[in-house]
């Protein structure tokens, strides 16, 4: 039986911390880990549980850190070994968790490991995926990366292929090989041993390829599009049932989650990104052998014509009913990858405040593990990047049908009044966004009415209420109220009843469940006995009456879902024989 303090993950919420634009110490326009152990104590007083650091190792930076040259070294860029020793040291003074974002499906190109494949050296000739090509010279496959053009890139001293699903620079391990699975431990066992508190997995789903090499059949245009951007793409072409997402991935999972389990309340929490994806969190997280969280991108993606009742229902219930009681998701509204949330769900909204701040309440009100994205506490919108200054090399290639992804890794802004609002004294990395004007930290600090106060008292909230951080979800159906989203969290005899008004527009409505005594919170909103008038964006969280409710249950719908997932791909839902655990 895992104890409390184990299970410390369930229910928090985790503060993504994306280092090149969080503080700059160094005065050289990018964020570093001594400036953020110096904003250490604001995260604590925001009243979250964890952070997670996105990607510091030592890199070349064609992905800004997620293309890793060395796995156990910080980069001159972000600081040195020991300041990574104390962050983890200060954060821990401070009573918060702390987790790496660590990239194990692939490396840098200038990886060591890579260099030795490439010649064929020291026994790593196959710890990448090589193949030769088709006898007219084209790829191996009709694989697509996802930043572009094919995911295979021939090299002439190898005289082969190798895949790379994101840019080429970033070649894909081969974790069909025992010895690459048994190397990328040792980079968790080396962290671990540092007392970091676990893992972000980037890309958990992409660790394994089909070893046949089978070729991707077409997508059904019915399927909408498979990035965060809505436009035409041969990424979303495709159904990627051959370039990830494949059965193998589960027993080396189960074997990472062994030595994770060998210290004592660590966590893995996975990112995933699939068609099915809901549906693939409950595979990723069933039972207590695989991941103990996983987020998908079924709330990162979307825009405002999506946030609907139905939109937010059907993914939370989804991810509920496939994964049965041992299932335990993770949310996200925004982060590194995806345009912002108060953006992407209603652009033209975000000049009303109390559009940010229903967002914080709904997602801090689910059922889940929470990841909240550095300057969502502060309703950040999107920021618009010139093209002149654009870094993102997916933004790059895209424009202007996307942007990419600087528009939410602009430097977060601490200041209205000090040079480049207070993260750096020169320019930054990418540049100040014009949008952030007027909600900086400094300013909302000042504010009693800020979303930045609302956010702590949101955190506050739910961490002093058990049916908040462990409670059993129920949707309630408004068919009279379609803008009205609804749900009782109920954890023994403490229940609440959780009200959003998705709409611009007031609503009245009677209160579908009854009220008990005790302390509610209440936004844009009157409550009159039985009744609420909720304005634009409303919102209650209301202490109710505990209705009998029983406990989620294994089920058959998680049965038929991995049958689902295997029929899709007309695989078995078994272990592959290859896998090695």
């Amino acid at each position: 039986m895992q104890t409390a303090q184990a299970n410390w993950w369930k229910g928090a919420v985790i503060y993504q911390v994306y280092p090149r634009s969080f503080q700059d110490s160094r005065d050289d326009g990018v964020g570093d880990l001594n400036g953020l152990i110096q904003r250490l104590p604001y995260i604590a007083a925001l009243g979250v549980d964890a952070i997670w650091v996105s990607p510091f190792f030592k890199s070349p930076m064609r992905d800004f850190g997620y293309d890793v040259q060395d796995y156990r070294d910080v980069d001159p860029l972000f600081g040195t070994l020991s300041d990574a020793d104390r962050l983890i040291e200060e954060a821990h003074r401070l009573n918060l968790k702390i987790i790496f974002d660590i990239v194990l499906s692939h490396t840098s190109d200038l990886h060591p490991w890579f260099e030795e494949s490439r010649r064929r050296q020291n026994g790593k000739e196959s710890w990448y995926v090589w193949a030769d090509p088709k006898p007219d010279g084209s790829p191996p496959t009709n694989w697509v990366s996802l930043f572009g053009g094919p995911a295979w890139n021939f090299d002439p001293l190898r005289g082969q292929y190798y895949l790379h699903n994101f840019l080429k620079e970033q070649p894909d391990l081969n974790f069909h090989n025992p010895d690459v699975q048994d190397a990328v431990l040792d980079i968790a066992r080396f962290w671990l041993d540092r007392g970091v508190d676990g893992f972000r997995l980037d890309v958990v789903n992409f660790y394994f390829h089909d070893d046949e090499l089978r070729d991707n059949p077409a997508r059904p245009r019915d399927m909408g599009f498979a990035l965060q951007y809505e436009s035409p793409d041969p990424y979303s072409m495709q159904r990627h049932l051959y370039d990830k997402s494949r059965p193998e991935n589960i027993a080396f999972i189960e074997r990472l989650r062994a030595l994770t389990d060998s210290y004592p309340a660590r966590v893995l929490i996975g990112e995933i990104g699939d068609d099915y994806q809901t549906l693939r969190m409950a595979e990723y997280t069933h039972g207590d052998k695989r991941l103990h969280t996983a987020y998908s991108f079924a709330l990162l993606s979307g825009t405002d014509v999506h946030l609907t009742p139905l939109y937010i229902r059907k993914a939370v219930e989804e991810e509920m009913g496939a994964g049965g009681a041992s299932s335990w998701p993770c949310w996200a509204f925004s982060n590194h990858d995806t345009p912002r949330a108060p953006s992407r769900f209603g652009q033209r909204f975000i000049t009303n405040p109390a559009w940010p701040r229903l967002l914080l309440a709904l997602e801090f009100s689910l059922r889940g593990t929470i990841c909240l994205y550095q300057g969502e506490e502060l309703g950040l919108p999107e920021a618009n990047v010139p093209r002149e200054k654009l870094q993102d090399p997916w933004g790059k290639r895209v424009w202007p049908v996307w942007q990419g992804r600087d528009g939410a890794r602009t430097p977060m802004p601490w200041s209205d009044t000090m040079p480049h609002a207070g993260f750096s004294s020169v320019e930054p990395w990418l540049p100040l966004a014009p949008e952030h004007q007027g909600l900086s930290v400094a300013s909302q600090e000042a504010a009693e009415d800020s979303t930045l106060h609302m956010a702590r008292r949101l955190l506050a909230f739910r961490r002093a209420r058990p049916a908040l951080l462990h409670g059993a979800i129920k949707f309630i159906s408004l068919p009279d109220h379609p803008s009205v989203l609804a749900f009782t969290r109920t954890q023994g005899a403490e229940s609440f009843l959780c009200v959003f008004n998705l709409a611009d527009a007031p609503v009245s409505l009677r209160l579908p469940a009854r009220l008990s005594d005790g302390e509610n919170l209440i936004s844009q909103a009157e409550l009159s006995g039985a009744d609420i008038a909720l304005s634009a964006f409303g919102f209650a969280l209301l202490p109710a009456a505990a209705a009998s409710m029983s406990p989620a249950k294994e089920n058959s719908f998680w049965t038929k879902a991995l049958s689902v997932l295997g029929s899709l791909k007309g695989l078995s839902v078994r272990h592959s024989k290859n896998a090695r655990s």
